[in-house]
């Protein structure tokens, strides 16, 4: 742990002249933001589904706050609801390194209201694969990691497809919120978006989600779904 905290201090606390830049000294005075917002509704084996996905920052070059929001609704199984506050600085030019706390609402293992240290990346992996991997500390001492790959093909200019991938793993058994170590639930799917504008997109969403290992074992045993298939309409918001 004091290995990744140094690194994580160092990463933060580099001057920012280590970073090569063309902008104007006025430049970083300035404050900007960029905030995705999609939200959509649609069906699944057990009824009506619906849900959104903010992610965005607000600041300046190098510092910036992230905030990321995200509920789901997939019939009367699937519920999840969190909120994340991070604090990210700009370690090259496609990559935040992030810091910060996480509460989740619910999950889609259980209904406790759970808070998380969290630590980690995002940004564009080689072959443009936009990339969020971030590592979890609950307040319980419980060590969790998530990670979320997508990819744009553009059919056209305007029409564009995204697979995407969203994994979770735990560290250990955490019996309180029903998971167990190990790769603990898996989401697959493919959006298709027609953009009219950068900035407006509606879309079409196909989501297949499914727990995994003995934290579908112990879903089982309660009685919860396992899987779930769903399909949504949508609409994706830039501002």
């Amino acid at each position: 742990m004091r290995k990744i905290f140094l690194t994580l201090f160092l990463i933060f606390s580099s001057p920012q002249k280590l970073f090569a830049t063309t902008h104007h000294a006025d430049d970083h005075k300035q404050i900007f933001h960029a905030f995705l917002l999609e939200t959509d509704v649609g069906r699944d084996r057990n009824g009506d589904a619906r849900g959104w996905d903010l992610d965005g920052w607000v600041g300046k070059d190098f510092d910036r706050l992230w905030l990321k929001s995200e509920k789901k609704t997939y019939g009367k199984y699937e519920q999840k609801s969190e909120f994340q506050a991070l604090y990210g600085r700009n370690i090259s030019q496609f990559w935040d390194a992030q810091i910060g706390l996480r509460h989740d609402f619910t999950t889609d293992f259980s209904s406790q209201k759970v808070d998380y240290l969290t630590l980690g990346f995002e940004g564009l992996a080689p072959y443009f694969f936009e990339s969020d991997a971030h590592i979890f500390l609950s307040e319980k001492g419980n060590f969790s990691a998530r990670l979320k790959q997508k990819y744009d093909i553009f059919l056209t200019q305007k029409l564009i497809m995204q697979p995407y991938l969203e994994a979770d793993f735990f560290a250990q058994n955490v019996p309180e919120l029903n998971v167990s170590s190990g790769l603990s639930e898996l989401e697959i799917g493919i959006t298709t978006r027609y953009e009219f504008k950068q900035k407006f997109a509606p879309y079409f969403a196909l989501r297949y989600n499914t727990k995994t290992s003995n934290t579908k074992k112990l879903s089982q045993k309660e009685g919860d779904q396992i899987s779930d298939f769903i399909t949504s309409i949508g609409v994706m918001l830039r501002f």
